[in-house]
């Protein structure tokens, strides 16, 4: 396998996202890579008016033809909320705007603050909400859901959406896509490639994971906390059962998983679940920081290998 690699790095998706590739043809895919990744973007942000997002979320009929992405997306929420009894809904984006997440965070509440400021812990709850009233005929490419039920894109996305483009660049010697966090990994060559994981207090490197046909997610609340209007601190990850940012004992999850939209539920549902059930959504490795700065590393128990590394595959 070349040494060489391509390495193609922007602002996506509200955040860092990176493209790197080794092989023939792998600048030339790297590009093409970023290109639909910033194309995703434009159709997927609940920021943009007259995305394709925004515009099924508006539109009230209760069934409606639309495009295969938006399909698999919808889909993915359903299932994502199926998997995890209800722990990750991306259906709250009507809590998620009253918490204060109805535009871009400029102004960051520093995890420590937030923290000192907190409720008192405890562990979010699923059950039932709004991914089970989407119904999605992936064949016929239709949605229907009742008139008024909006999607949230968040990390679901993100994961989808790098899954998505590693499919991609199946055929390169190795690849990696990084969509804010959220990673495909792999390649035909089946290098291994290193995963730091940073601690949400200071940024200094926790553990890293060799992994190779992976997907990688982390999710947390440091980098997305605000004071909210009731001067509480808020944040982007909802307790279902409440519709309030849930303050759980565990600040940021990451979870390995064989596709990086697996990994984004599973790292969602450990944070959400909390200290003491956070472990039983890694059961490909992961690690978890707590409260208190400290964190439980979770060594990966080996990887599935198989013939379809689809995202779709693993729900």
């Amino acid at each position: 396998m070349s040494s060489a690699e391509t390495i193609e790095r922007f602002d996506c998706f509200g955040g860092s996202c990176g493209v790197l590739a080794i092989g023939p043809g792998a600048p030339e895919a790297a590009l093409t890579a970023r290109a639909r990744l910033l194309e995703l973007h434009a159709r997927f942000s609940r920021f943009i008016a007259d995305s394709e997002l925004s515009r099924v979320n508006a539109d009230g009929r209760r069934q409606m033809p639309v495009s295969s992405v938006m399909a698999l997306l919808a889909d993915a929420v359903r299932r994502a909320g199926a998997r995890t009894g209800g722990l990750v809904d991306g259906t709250l984006l009507g809590e998620v705007e009253r918490a204060g997440y109805s535009r871009d965070i400029d102004r960051v509440l520093p995890l420590p603050l937030a923290l000192a400021l907190a409720p008192p812990r405890r562990p979010a709850a699923g059950g039932a909400g709004g991914w089970e009233l989407l119904e999605v005929d992936l064949e016929q490419v239709l949605l229907s859901r009742p008139p008024g039920l909006r999607i949230d894109s968040g990390g679901i996305a993100k994961g989808l959406f790098a899954d998505l483009v590693g499919e991609d660049l199946a055929e390169l010697d190795s690849f990696a896509v990084d969509c804010c966090g959220d990673v495909a990994i792999g390649g035909r060559a089946g290098a291994e490639r290193p995963i730091e994981v940073q601690s949400p207090f200071d940024e200094s490197v926790l553990h890293t994971f060799w992994v190779r046909w992976s997907g990688v997610a982390t999710s947390g609340i440091g980098r997305r906390a605000w004071l909210g209007a009731d001067g509480r601190p808020a944040h982007h990850l909802l307790d279902p059962s409440t519709g309030l940012p849930a303050f759980t004992g565990v600040v940021q999850a990451t979870a390995l998983a064989p596709s990086a939209l697996l990994a984004e539920i599973h790292a969602k549902a450990a944070l959400l679940s909390g200290p003491d059930a956070a472990r039983q959504w890694l059961p490909w490795g992961g690690l978890v920081v707590l409260d208190d700065g400290s964190h439980v590393v979770v060594e990966p128990d080996g990887m599935p290998v198989v013939a379809d590394r689809s995202s779709q595959a693993w729900l």
